[in-house]
Parts: structure tokens; sequence; C-alpha cells
């Protein structure tokens, strides 16, 4: 029997603003490194990514710049990927929601066969909108504070805990467009009701590859209920779907979830039954993501693919925290950044990727500190240098065998990997060099789905 793909998704960019050195240092080198881990081990990968083009946060933005949300989406499209092509970061699938209409048919076509099969429900549901332009308030249109942690949050998730956060559960809520107090409105949309799926849920995240931050996160939603979770809006951004209503932004990215990988693997899959039949070939799947959508790729996305029939296979969530530059969170809003794309244009892209493997954010936040770079980077020559004294060569084998460990996926360590291949390079300098040209993104990067 052939072999499946391993499936690596990274969340898709938002193009609202251009990547910084923060998102780097999250999920998307490290997903990279454990797709190059996997091939050079001769396993069969599948590599997922694109753009989160129907976020709202995108088009607010062009609102405060006064221009289209096409033009906004396209000049920050266009920086991610020079950053990603930079940092040689490679993807099998990467969609763009704006330019591919088959993708956006297939995205809403999914959903009403969902509804039509009665896995999702359409119904009246209590929503928010701003007592003064009325606007549903959902994501950017609505900020508050987080009920569960009581950190500043907007609508969708918490970025201190990763809790769903709405309108109507956000302390002190308020619109982003008037300052109003969100008020009572009901409309009918398509919901997906968490708690019906309570039980498959349970026994998915018992056998999947869960972080501890993650298994509390979904401890807490099994202990005091599981919501329900509006899958559209009558709003003014995303795909548009039936009676005026548009999918909102993460219930599209769990259907493209389900779709993308189907169609790679067989391009003319156009039905729930075709993308169901076409995921037989993936063997497993690995998330690398941020805490900030934890809920979203730990919860509503399997839920849904639950939902629809697809079998559950082994999963594992990779999680970063966040990264801070001196002392402060990187944010695209406050321009408190070092731009990707900038930054790789004068960096030698094996020693960034190195650097935020070393100082990744990976179980509590890092701080970037430019002279903590600048000494690594001084630290990563001086390995490489053949002169001088190395490690007894018993002992660098060891310490490159865990290094060789630490990449694999049930307990990925890329940092590890760095340390173990600085230390040991001068004694074991051909063996030390592929793992470093592994995390360094020069081995391999052919497709293997």
């Amino acid at each position: 029997m052939t072999e499946g793909a391993v499936l690596v998704v990274t969340p898709p960019p938002t193009p609202n603003g251009p990547l910084h050195v923060g998102h780097l240092s999250g999920p998307y080198v490290a997903g990279d490194i454990a797709a190059r881990a996997l091939r050079a081990d001769g396993r069969r990968v599948v590599t997922q990514c694109g753009l989160d083009a129907h976020q709202n946060y995108v088009l607010a933005r062009a609102e405060a710049h006064g221009e289209s949300v096409t033009d906004t989406a396209a000049r920050y499209q266009a920086s991610i990927g020079a950053a990603l092509d930079a940092a040689r970061i490679r993807y099998d699938i990467m969609v763009d929601p704006l330019a591919d209409e088959g993708y956006r048919r297939a995205v809403a076509d999914l959903l009403s066969e969902l509804v039509d099969a009665k896995v999702v429900e359409v119904a009246p549901v209590s929503l928010r909108a701003c007592a003064t332009c009325h606007r549903v308030l959902h994501h950017v249109r609505v900020a508050g504070t987080c009920p569960v942690c009581g950190a500043g949050a907007a609508g969708g998730t918490c970025e201190g805990c990763g809790s769903l956060c709405t309108a109507a559960t956000l302390v002190g809520a308020l619109s982003t467009c008037c300052s109003a107090v969100p008020e009572p409105v009901t409309h009918t949309v398509p919901v997906l009701r968490l708690a019906e799926h309570r039980e498959r849920l349970a026994e998915f995240w018992s056998r999947a590859v869960l972080p501890p931050r993650l298994r509390r996160l979904v401890a807490a939603y099994l202990d005091d209920g599981l919501p329900e979770v509006p899958l559209a809006y009558p709003t003014d951004w995303g795909i548009e779907w039936d009676d005026g209503l548009r999918i909102d932004v993460w219930a599209e990215m769990a259907l493209a979830n389900l779709i993308l990988p189907a169609r790679h693997l067989r391009p003319d899959a156009d039905t729930l039954a075709g993308y169901l039949d076409a995921w037989q070939g993936i063997d497993e799947q690995w998330i690398f993501l941020g805490v900030d959508n934890a809920f979203y790729y730990a919860v509503l996305i399997p839920a849904l693919h639950l939902a629809a029939g697809l079998p559950d296979r082994p999963t594992g969530l990779v999680v970063n925290e966040f990264y801070r530059l001196t002392g402060s969170k990187f944010s695209t809003s406050r321009q408190h950044a070092i731009w990707a794309h900038e930054f790789l244009s004068s960096e030698d892209p094996a020693v960034v990727r190195a650097f935020v493997c070393w100082d990744r954010p990976d179980s509590y936040e890092s701080d970037f500190q430019p002279e903590a770079y600048q000494a690594f980077k001084a630290r990563y020559a001086e390995a490489r240098d053949p002169a001088g004294p190395g490690l007894d060569a018993a002992l660098a084998d060891i310490e490159l065998t865990r290094g060789e460990q630490a990449l694999r996926l049930e307990h990925f360590d890329p940092a590890a990997a760095v340390r173990a291949a600085l230390v040991a390079h001068r004694s074991r300098p051909d063996r030390a060099a592929r793992l470093l040209d592994l995390v360094g993104g020069t081995l391999p990067a052919e497709s293997g789905g």
C-alpha cells in the first residue's frame, strides 16, 4: 500500500501589513523546517498556506488608508511573498482568495452542502451590532477585555489565552467604528453548535499531540461548555453566501482546510464526498500556529471537519507564544516591528532562520534583541570555522543525535537542533552542516506532494 502524505499547515498571513521577524519566529520557519526534515527522512509531504485576505482587518486597514481593499491586499501580499521567498519558505498549496474565483465558489458550495446535509443548522442567532451605525460587530469591529484572562482583546480570539471572544462576551465591549456599546440583534445565519460534537472532539483531543497550554484550553471548554459559532454574518467583507450573508473568515478557513489538500491530491474533487475520498491520501497532519489562533485550530476547525465526516487521523499542533521586540510585542498597527523582507535583504537567511529557531518563543514569550542577534551571528560564523578546538568526537555525536531527534514532530524543538549543530560543528562538520542546512533552508525544498 502506498504511504500517504503528511500534511503540514501554517496559518495564512493577513495582508493588512508586511510580515515581521516575529511572524518568522512563529509558525513559518518552524513549519518549513519540519517539512524539510520529513522529506529528508523520506516522507511524502504536502505543505499548505495561503493568504488570509477575508479578515476584516484588511478592510479596516484599507479604510484607514482611503484606498480600495484590493489595493491594500495586493500591496501587502507582495511584501509577504518577498519575505517568504527571502526566508526560503515554499508551499505546495498557496491560495490567493481574492484572485481565485474557483476557490471562493468551492468554499461557498461546501457550506451549502453541509447545510443541506443538516451538518450545519441555519437558525436565528443573537449577535451584536454597533448602536450608532448598526454594523454587525465581529473581529476587528469590536474591542474589550477577555472574560477569561482579562487581557485586552478584539472579537475573535484572545491573544493572551487563546479563548474565543465575541461582542457578546467581551467585558466592556465597544464598537471600533463608533466607540458605541453593542446592541443585541437577531439574524438567521448558519451556525455550528460545538456542544453537539463534544464527544467526538474529546476523543480527537485525547489522541492529538497538544502542548500543555492547549490541553488546558480544551479542558476548560469541556468543563465550562462549548459555544455555538456563527459561520456567516450579514457583513461587508468576505465570501458571499446565501441571502446577503458573507462567510466568516474562520469558517472559510475550516472549509478551505478540508478542500485544499483534497484538491491538491485529486484536482477533480468538487463535492464533500470527493474531498473526503481524497483525504484518504493523507496519513497525518501537523499544524504550526501562534497561541492567538488556538481556539480555531484546536476547536472550531476539527469540529467542523469531524461533523462533515472527515475521519480522525493523527494530528499534532505545534504552538508558539508571542515574540517581543526589545520588551514590547511586535505590532503591525503600531509600526513596532522589524519587517522580514527588509531584514532579509541584508542578512543571510540561513543565519536568520537559525537565530529565530534558537530564540523561538515556543513555550514562553521571548524577546528579539538586536545585540543578541549580532552575537549569535558571530557565534554562528565561529562555529562553522574549521579552525579551533572542538568537542570530543563521541560527545559531538551525542549532541548531534539529540539535535536530529529534536526535529521529530512529536517533540519538535528546532532550538535544540541549532544548539547541537553549533556546539558540535568543529568536531563533526559534515553531520552538523547537514543539520544547519535543514534549519537554514538549503536542504531539501522540493515538493513531496
